[in-house]
């Protein structure tokens, strides 16, 4: 099974909360995603189905290291999309976060770490 755009922002949203709450609960991903809860109850068991996440009937929600691994990945990519939005071109905040996770889903591995390097030397030169 592939991992599809959706289950990429899943897995994204799950890192998240997990960073800033400590824990996750079906609840707290659907309010961040705003999605309703079987939603999230559907994506949560293809995800668990895949090796990404494991879910408890009841309970909270766990990232497997596989899981963690691809959201990661997601998560690098977005904020240095972001970063590149708001801080060369100029986009307003709100827009560029829009639009760094409608990109993060289709650019390269190669890609990205060009990016990073270019903001990187950027940053330096500041």
């Amino acid at each position: 099974m592939q991992l599809h755009k959706s289950g990429e922002d899943y897995l994204e949203a799950i890192l998240f909360i997990e960073r800033q709450k400590g824990r996750v609960k079906s609840v707290d991903i659907a309010k961040y995603l705003g999605v309703s809860k079987p939603s999230v109850n559907k994506a949560l068991t293809i995800l668990q189905e895949m090796g990404y996440v494991n879910k408890p009937i009841y309970g909270e929600v766990t990232i497997t290291q596989e899981g963690r691994s691809k959201a990661e990945i997601v998560a690098r990519k977005h904020v240095a999309l972001t970063q590149l939005l708001t801080e060369v071109l100029g986009v307003s905040p709100d827009v560029a976060e829009k639009d760094a996770c409608k990109i993060e889903h289709d650019i390269s591995e190669e890609t990205t770490v060009k990016l990073i390097e270019y903001l990187k030397k950027a940053e330096a030169k500041k």
